[in-house]
């Protein structure tokens, strides 16, 4: 069996071709995946921009959102059998989702929610991932008392849109949420925002509804353009938690004199450097899809395309960098 693949071209990165490769051999605790569905998520495009600038050898698959059906199972795998329907979102230092088959770790999949279709299901494991761990794990929100405030920059992109739902569901803090147009900004009152502001003059237009400060920030677009207002912004003893790598320095005497703290959450640390504690992001996933499957939370998907092919991965590709996306968008095989 071959495996069929679209990946960054080394010969002109900036572009992507098919490529045929042996079906993999899984390792020890891998899943052999039949791939179904693969999401298109801004590290993708962000990765791609890095091959573009630094170049490769061999053509690279990206995509790591995805669900599928396990074809075989490695040596230690518990919990996972052929047949089963799983989802995950995958290691950044492995070969992606943008493939028939792929091989993943069992410890970071779990099994797919049975109310969700392939596609709806690949929109969410990054995500979901992604703002569970920074707001149960590095915020903490579910200690806050009531009466306290979470602001999210960036409340209609694919983390905005599990965060939003999330602190809402496990949280007693009122969550405000950015948007700059008027679609964007429904979106997160949809999601469960109990406030919605535009992130221009995030401070005064705050201050118009008579807040000065708030105790939680979680920051999800442009760490470098927010910064000065967050360190402004965030009270005495708060916490800020930011997905965005800084390009410039980031002035940290507002924190310090606050005894604010600033948190950095990838979701890809547990799986790049295999911690002792790997296997709680396939625990985070089974808890997501009970919360799906019990219609506690609600799906993100808001656009699919059609085929594992160099058009259609393009198509996605453009459609991200363009920057209005609302909740997520997947491609179907």
């Amino acid at each position: 069996m071959s495996v069929k693949a679209i990946a960054v071209d080394p010969a002109n990165p900036a572009d992507f071709i098919e490529i045929s490769t042996e079906k993999p051999v899984p390792g020890q605790y891998d899943l052999l995946v039949a791939v179904k569905a693969a999401s298109v998520n801004p590290v993708d495009t962000k990765v791609h921009a890095g091959l573009q600038k630094n170049g490769l050898q061999q053509p690279r698959i990206l995509g790591w959102d995805a669900s599928g059906v396990v074809l075989e199972v490695g040596s230690s795998v518990n919990g996972f059998k052929p047949g089963d329907e799983v989802w995950y979102a995958g290691d950044i230092t492995r070969p992606g989702s943008n493939a028939s088959h792929q091989l993943v770790d069992s410890r970071i999949s779990a099994h797919k929610p049975r109310s969700l279709n392939w596609a709806e299901a690949a929109a969410i494991p990054l995500t979901a991932l992604t703002a569970w761990e920074a707001l149960f794990e590095h915020l903490q929100i579910q200690h806050a008392q009531a009466g306290k405030t979470l602001l999210i920059v960036g409340g209609a992109g694919g983390v905005g849109s599990l965060a939003i739902p999330l602190a809402a569901l496990r949280s007693k803090l009122k969550v405000i949420a950015t948007a700059s147009r008027p679609e964007s900004a429904a979106w997160c009152r949809e999601r469960g925002a109990e406030l919605v502001v535009d992130y221009h003059d995030l401070q005064g237009n705050l201050a118009k509804e008579g807040i000065e400060s708030v105790d939680y920030i979680l920051c999800l677009n442009d760490t470098d353009g927010h910064w000065q207002a967050l360190s402004k912004l965030i009270a005495p003893l708060g916490h800020i938690c930011t997905i965005v790598e800084n390009e410039r320095p980031l002035d940290q005497n507002a924190l310090k004199l606050k005894s604010a703290a600033l948190h950095w959450e990838f979701m890809f640390t547990r799986s790049m450097f295999t911690t002792p504690d790997i296997a709680r992001q396939g625990e985070i996933l089974q808890q997501v899809a009970q919360l799906l499957d019990e219609g506690k939370l609600n799906g993100t998907l808001s656009e699919t395309l059609q085929g594992l092919t160099v058009a259609t991965l393009n198509a996605a590709h453009r459609k991200l960098l363009e920057g209005h996306m609302q909740g997520k968008l997947v491609i179907a095989y």
